[in-house]
């Protein structure tokens, strides 16, 4: 098939999109990429890249198509705002006129924002393809969960957007199975919604064999979270829980990322005098992170306290499993059932620092071995349910499905 991918983020940044493509590409199917200049997470653009371009490229054998943008900046407020409207409008202006040619189908990789919707609804009709849309993030609702946005009207015109761009999808791909009533109350017929959940890179899934080449670590046990510092992520939550284990001097909090509150994060670190409990490593490449995970003996989940996050599956768990890495959680809903029915771990509630230091102790206090079933019980869920084949499969078969409607439609 050919197929046009359009997404706001794309290679080198590191989104799961990125892997999709790549098992697209490998099972034959002829892909464009549309996207913007890569700016994420920094908030400038990415080295090699200004407003001269380049504007093409290639990821393998796909071709690439950016569009200029607003970098976000300090992701912050009229920032953000900016980047997300100005992609969409130069996606949306741009995009017909770029992406040559007709495409059996359109698909969506909509993490926030769901303004990549406008776009989609701009190609569809001017290439008359069907659009597959992956929600990855609900909206209005995570724009109220995360607090970026408190007026009901703005609120209310953003719902009335997802509205109108649900309506223009052949289907719409729910990574989590709790988002489904969600997608179905704004609109959407049963019948057009699909559960298709994140994978793992196929990395993840072999063994780190390679000796240890990264900076440092801490001799002792190590409880590393990889991913994004934002205010989702809850990280005062893990502050706190490190604070309660101070006594417990050869437990090390390793986190592995960067984002909007890491400033925030050193700042309260040095407030509480946990330098030596809690370990900033900073961003690494995503081709690193089995072998970070490897010096790990628990890998952290934590997300905030609210009703759309307990619906949303962090995609860091899918990259967990596939590891044979124990996993200590602190959230809600749907990340700490997985985590709980896999038996890959221990999980307590969103937002509870003493339950997160408990969890940790508990353990801190098994054996090895123990955790290492833990580990295991996890991988084996995730080949049952988070199979990258598997999805892959069914994806293929959802795109003949909705090529063939377009067909006889």
């Amino acid at each position: 098939m050919r197929l046009l991918i359009l997404t706001q983020y794309f290679w080198p940044e590191n989104f799961r999109i990125n892997d999709l493509v790549d098992g697209l590409l490998e099972r034959g199917h002829d892909v464009t990429v549309l996207t913007g200049l890569p700016n994420y997470p920094s908030g400038r653009l990415a080295d090699g890249y200004d407003w001269q371009g380049p504007y093409s490229g290639k990821y393998g054998k796909a071709e690439i198509i950016r569009v200029p943008l607003i970098p976000r900046g300090k992701g912050r407020g009229i920032n953000l705002a900016l980047n997300y409207l100005s992609f969409a409008f130069s996606a949306s202006v741009l995009g017909p006129l770029r992406c040559k040619g007709k495409f059996d189908a359109i698909f969506v990789f909509e993490p926030s924002p769901v303004t990549i919707g406008i776009p989609a609804r701009v190609m569809a009709w001017f290439k008359s393809a069907p659009v597959l849309f992956w929600v990855q993030d609900l909206w209005p609702e995570s724009l109220s969960a995360t607090g970026a946005v408190k007026s009901p009207r703005l609120l209310h015109g953003v719902e009335k957007l997802v509205r109108w761009i649900y309506r223009g999808c052949a289907l719409v791909l729910a990574q989590s199975e709790a988002f489904i009533p969600a997608i179905e109350k704004a609109g959407v017929p049963r019948a057009k919604i699909r559960y298709f959940p994140n994978s793992a890179e196929d990395i993840y899934q072999t063994p780190a064999q390679a000796a240890w080449s990264g900076p440092d670590l801490p001799p002792g046990f190590r409880v590393m979270f990889a991913g994004n510092i934002g205010a989702a992520q809850s990280m005062e939550t893990i502050v706190k829980a490190a604070e309660l284990l101070k006594e417990y001097p050869d437990v090390h909090w390793i986190i592995v990322g960067d984002g909007r509150l890491a400033s925030w994060l050193r700042e309260e670190i040095a407030a509480r005098k946990l330098e030596t409990q809690v370990h900033l490593m900073g961003r690494h490449p995503v081709e690193t992170m089995p072998q970070w995970f490897a010096q790990a003996d628990v890998l952290l989940v934590t997300l905030r306290r609210d009703p759309v996050f307990s619906l949303t599956i962090p995609s860091k768990i899918q990259s967990y499993l596939a590891c044979r890495k124990p996993i200590a959680g602190a959230l809600d809903g749907e990340g700490a059932r997985i985590i709980d029915t896999s038996g890959a771990g221990l999980a307590c509630a969103a937002d509870d620092a003493q339950g997160l230091a408990d969890t940790v102790l508990k353990l801190y206090k098994m054996s090895a071995g123990e955790r290492r079933d833990m580990g295991e019980m996890g991988y084996r869920y995730y080949e049952l349910h988070f199979n990258r084949t598997q999805l892959l499969n069914q994806l293929e078969n959802w795109l003949t499905e909705v090529t063939m409607e377009n067909t006889y439609a």
